[in-house]
């Protein structure tokens, strides 16, 4: 069929060629904006370091690559390391690999997953602790001029000493951590929300009775931390932070273990010297397990008899020689009895229990009247 020139249909070609044309040029543009945005990630990388190696801390990466295109922004640092040399005494760390992931169009939300095995260790000696978890994650949001919140999961995290012996150190089925800032608060007042939880944890190596699974859920309001600048040693940071009149206002701090439970609430901060000024009101369920733990650790050994010798010396004279006739298990639950006289009776979550006080004064610790040992200071 003919058709007369005036009729023939008429051949755009750029009709079809203009789409095509529009998506390669998209492309390019995307192209050269991940290229750039990965740029300014190592980049920032590189600068953090820098700063860090300032404070005392050198982070390394036996090999770091860049990746995760088009959509992603990933980067990869195998066989990391680190050197903290503002703690006291220094501390080394190893790790097989941390893969950070941020998206193209979210840069300030990071999102972070670790492979283990992690050591840590004195400088240039074998490694003295060593951690494994079946997976660990964290994510952050918001940039250290404006924080927004953080968060840390492990599932299946183990601690072991060092070898041959690997003592288990700790061990939880599931550790959390969660912190964000409070809205409305930063920088003038600024105040963190804190969430911790363990389940079946266990810490054999801090006392034998931590050695039994328990769970913890902790909710605390950090107040007084002023920025997040990542070029400060962790002492200074704490003094500025004792310095900024800062706190932290336990709002329920829950323990659970067979049939024993404790909650805690309270307010604790740091002395001009370093030392824990505070109180924390402990309602007790099972108060004759718990406290060989409580005066157990760092605080300076279980509590024993002699602090309770006041009331004692009182039953001697109501009744001597019956101190002497006392068995040692007699002993420990006289023991339990005195102190559990030292709170109130309180309902814990439908159960009966006691209600006692455990009071920081620079540094000492106590229960009701009876001491418990010092804590070190925090610098």
């Amino acid at each position: 069929m003919t058709y007369h020139t005036d009729l023939a249909p008429s051949r755009r070609p750029w009709l079809i060629a203009a789409p095509l044309a529009i998506m390669l040029a998209l492309s390019a543009a995307w192209t050269g904006l991940w290229f750039y945005a990965s740029g300014e990630a190592e980049k920032r990388i590189n600068t953090w370091q820098a700063q860090q190696a300032q404070a005392g801390r050198a982070f390394t990466c036996g090999s770091q690559t860049v990746g995760g295109y088009p959509f992603r922004i990933e980067v990869r640092c195998a066989n990391a390391g680190a050197e903290l040399r503002d703690t006291q005494p220094p501390l080394s760390i190893k790790l097989k690999e941390i893969l950070v992931v941020a998206q193209v169009w979210a840069p300030t939300q990071l999102i972070a997953e670790f492979t283990g095995p992690l050591t840590a260790s004195d400088p240039g000696q074998a490694p003295s602790v060593t951690a494994t978890w079946d997976l660990a994650q964290a994510s952050v949001r918001g940039t250290p001029s404006t924080p927004e919140r953080a968060s840390v999961v492990i599932d299946g995290l183990k601690l072991s000493g060092p070898a041959p012996a690997n003592q288990a150190l700790f061990d939880a089925k599931r550790a959390e951590l969660h912190a964000r800032v409070q809205f409305g608060s930063w920088p003038h007042n600024p105040a963190i929300d804190i969430a911790v939880k363990l389940a079946a944890a266990a810490a054999p190596a801090v006392h034998a009775m931590a050695a039994q699974p328990f769970d913890a859920d902790i909710l605390a309001v950090l107040h007084g931390v002023k920025d997040f600048a990542p070029n400060k040693p962790l002492p200074q940071r704490l003094r500025e932070w004792q310095a900024a009149g800062g706190r932290l206002n336990i709002q329920n701090a829950r323990l659970a273990q067979a049939e024993s439970l404790a909650n805690a609430t309270g307010a604790l901060e740091l002395t001009q010297r370093g030392a824990l000024h505070g109180t924390l009101q402990i309602a007790v369920v099972g108060i004759e397990r718990l406290l060989p733990t409580i005066g157990g650790g760092s605080l300076g050994g279980q509590l024993s008899l002699e602090r309770t010798a006041p009331a004692l010396n009182a039953i001697e004279r109501a009744v001597p020689g019956l101190a002497q006739r006392i068995t040692p298990p007699q002993q420990q639950a006289l023991q339990t009895g005195l102190l559990a006289l030292l709170g109130k009776p309180v309902d814990v979550e439908g159960k009966r229990g006691v209600s006692v006080l455990v009071k920081f004064d620079d540094g000492s610790a106590s229960l009701g009247p009876i001491p418990l040992g010092k804590v070190p200071p925090a610098f």
